[in-house]
C-alpha cells in the first residue's frame, strides 16, 4: 500500500468510527437505563425497615427534546422491582420557547414509579420555567405530582413509617430556603434530605444533620472523555459530578445521573436509576 492510500483508507476508517460513535451518543447511551445497587446505612433507622429498598429518580426532563416514551417504558422497568419508598429529586420539565408541555407531563406522571411505603418528591430548576423564575409554573408542576401520588416537599418534611424525608426546593429558585427546610431537623429520627442542587451542600444551612443528601442536577455531564473529568457541569463545586461524597460532619452526599437528558446525547455517562438498600448504621 503506497502512502497516499495509507491516508485515504485511514481518513476513512476515522470517519467510520466517528459516524458510529456519534450514532451511539445520540441514538444508543441515552436510551440505556443502568439500576445502580447503593447499601444506605441510616441512623436511628426502625428495625421494620431494615432491607427495605429506596429507589431514586431524577432529572426526567420531559418536553420535545426526546420522546418521553422512553421515560414512561423506564418507569414500568423500575415498577417491577417493587421499592419500598420512591425519591424524586426534581428537574421533570424542559421548557422550550416559553412553553410547558403540562399534557405531556400529566401523561408521563400517570405511569410514576411510587413507594409501597412512601412516595415523595422535590423539584428542580426547570421546574420552575424560564430562567428558573416562574412560581407559577412549579406550583402547577408540583399539583400534577401531587395528584398522582408524590408527595412533593417544598423546604419541609414528611415521614412514612418512621423515615423522615426532608425535601429542599431549588437553590436556584425564588423559593429556596435551606435554613426553613431544616430548622425541625430531629437528629434522633431516621432522616433523609433530598437536595436537587449539590452546590447547596457548601452552604451554612445543615443545622448540624449528618446523614444521607440525595441529589441530582449535574447529569453526570452526560458526555465524558474517559479517564478525565466531565468538561460540563452545572454547579460551582466541580467535583459534585455523580456517584458518593463524604462530605464534613459525617453527611453522605449522592448525585444521580439523571434518568432523562437536555439533549438527547450521553457519551460514557450512562441514565440511572438508583436503589438503596437501607441498613442501620452503626
Amino acid at each position: 500500500m503506497n502512502r497516499r492510500n495509507f491516508i485515504k483508507n485511514s481518513a476513512l476508517a476515522l470517519g467510520g468510527a466517528g459516524a458510529l460513535t456519534g450514532f451511539y451518543t445520540w441514538q444508543i447511551e441515552p436510551f440505556m437505563p443502568e439500576f445502580v445497587k447503593i447499601k444506605m446505612p441510616v441512623k436511628n433507622l426502625p428495625n421494620s425497615l431494615i432491607g427495605k429498598t429506596l429507589m431514586q429518580i431524577s432529572d426526567v426532563h420531559v418536553g420535545k427534546r426526546f420522546d418521553p416514551q422512553y421515560i414512561i417504558d423506564s418507569f414500568n422497568l423500575a415498577r417491577k422491582l417493587n421499592p419500598d419508598f420512591v425519591a424524586y429529586t426534581g428537574d421533570y420539565l424542559t421548557t422550550h420557547k416559553n412553553e410547558v408541555l403540562y399534557d405531556r407531563i400529566e401523561e408521563v406522571f400517570k405511569h410514576a414509579v411510587k413507594g409501597t411505603l412512601g412516595t415523595v418528591g422535590i423539584l428542580g430548576n426547570h421546574d420552575y420555567g424560564v430562567n428558573w423564575a416562574e412560581p407559577k409554573v412549579a406550583d402547577n408542576i408540583s399539583g400534577i405530582l401531587n395528584k398522582n401520588g408524590i408527595n412533593v416537599l417544598r423546604n419541609s418534611q414528611k415521614g412514612f413509617q418512621n423515615l423522615n424525608f426532608i425535601g429542599f426546593d431549588d437553590l436556584w429558585s425564588p423559593n429556596f430556603d435551606g435554613k426553613k427546610a431544616m430548622e425541625n431537623y430531629n437528629p434522633a429520627q431516621a432522616n433523609i434530605v433530598l437536595c436537587h442542587n449539590p452546590d447547596a451542600c457548601d452552604m451554612d444551612i445543615w443545622n448540624n444533620y449528618n446523614g444521607w443528601i440525595l441529589s441530582g442536577h449535574t447529569h453526570g455531564g452526560q458526555c465524558k472523555p474517559p479517564f478525565l473529568p466531565p468538561p460540563m457541569l452545572p454547579v460551582w463545586n466541580r467535583k459534585y459530578t455523580a456517584g458518593i461524597f463524604e462530605l464534613s460532619n459525617n453527611r453522605t452526599l449522592y448525585i444521580n445521573r439523571a434518568l432523562g437528558h437536555l439533549w438527547q446525547v450521553r457519551f460514557n455517562v450512562k441514565p440511572e436509576i438508583t436503589i438503596f438498600t437501607l441498613e442501620l448504621a452503626s
